[in-house]
């Protein structure tokens, strides 16, 4: 039987077992030599399992939509790039100091339409998490962005971001190359871009990081992407001075789901997710991701350039704003 929040608050980590396990006994009746005469079995159970996760993913608290935006096998840029993009050709280095592979850039087509394409990259195995420093970009990484975005502009060529992040590199070295004014200009400059810019925020949205390349026209977030200032082990930590106890009531206070910041104003657009999440199915999300950007492209592609680079500003402005009662 599946759990959901609060029937078993121990067991909210492993919210998904009962679909894992479903799956682990298709994958062992699908062994099974054609003699045996399993199919129907088979079937019975793959429309158990689609039920199974449509149930279960659609209840699920904000700390268990953390773990699915966290999920090792989420589409990651790369696969965006693949279902979506043609002739991709990427864009490497800063020209100042190196290449920062957790960041993805470079030009190709979608729909027909001359695009750039910016976002994270996470990496699969071991060997390239490392390589992409677990999709945290250093100053460089931001930096090869900013270059990449100004050549859009230039070329007159629509921005695609896809973020991505548990945050900007902490390290002293990222540090001592700039982080901060890396992550700033980059703000300023996406702010004063002429071209249609669309960010989406496919998996694990986390503080200035993803933000260094999320101030566009239409910021979408997948159905279980989260998007939030801080991590929920971070905010714990420092709020309770315990992030094991108090990760999941951070997840709660933080706002950092897709519904909570379309309902804040924080974004725009929901994109919905195959059942079960967008690592079940990497074609059918790309699919989903696709018909939304290119809609949001039509939209931005008619509006005056300035007209669209003045409702960009003023679109993030209205996010500080606030009520101040006086006695």
């Amino acid at each position: 039987m599946a759990l959901f929040p609060g029937q078993n608050p121990a067991a909210d980590d492993a919210f998904d077992q009962p679909i894992q396990d479903l799956e682990r006994r298709i994958d062992e009746l699908s062994a099974y030599p054609p003699e045996r005469n399993v199919a129907g079995e088979i079937e019975r159970l793959k429309v158990r399992l689609e039920a199974l996760r449509r149930d279960v993913y659609a209840r699920l608290s904000p700390w268990q939509q953390t773990l699915v935006a966290r999920h090792a096998q989420r589409p990651y840029t790369l696969d965006y790039v693949r279902f979506l993009i043609e002739d991709f050709v990427e864009v490497h280095g800063d020209r100042r100091f190196k290449e920062d592979p957790a960041i993805v850039s470079g030009f190709g087509y979608f729909k027909g339409r001359a695009v750039c394409v910016i976002g994270h990259q996470k990496g699969r195995d071991t060997k390239e998490k490392i390589s992409r420093n677990f999709g945290m970009p250093r100053p460089e990484g931001y930096r090869k962005a900013l270059r990449v975005m100004q050549l859009a502009e230039k070329f007159g060529r629509p921005i695609l971001s896809f973020i991505d992040t548990p945050g900007a590199y902490p390290g002293i070295g990222a540090e001592e190359r700039g982080q901060a004014e890396a992550i700033a200009l980059n703000l300023r400059e996406m702010a004063l871009l002429r071209v249609p810019f669309i960010a989406t925020v496919t998996g694990e949205g986390g503080s200035g990081g993803a933000l260094a390349l999320g101030i566009s026209d239409f910021v979408n977030m997948l159905e279980h992407a989260v998007y939030s200032v801080i991590s929920p082990e971070g905010c714990a930590a420092i709020l309770w001075k315990d992030q094991e106890k108090w990760k999941k009531e951070a997840a709660r206070v933080l706002k950092m789901t897709a519904e909570d910041l379309r309902r804040l104003g924080i974004i725009d657009e929901i994109i919905p997710e195959p059942a079960g999440g967008a690592h079940t199915d990497h074609q059918a999300a790309a699919r989903l991701v696709g018909e939304a950007l290119e809609r949001q492209l039509e939209s931005l592609q008619r509006m005056d350039p300035e007209v669209r680079c003045d409702r960009r500003i003023d679109k993030f402005r209205k996010m500080g704003s606030y009520l101040e009662l006086v006695d």
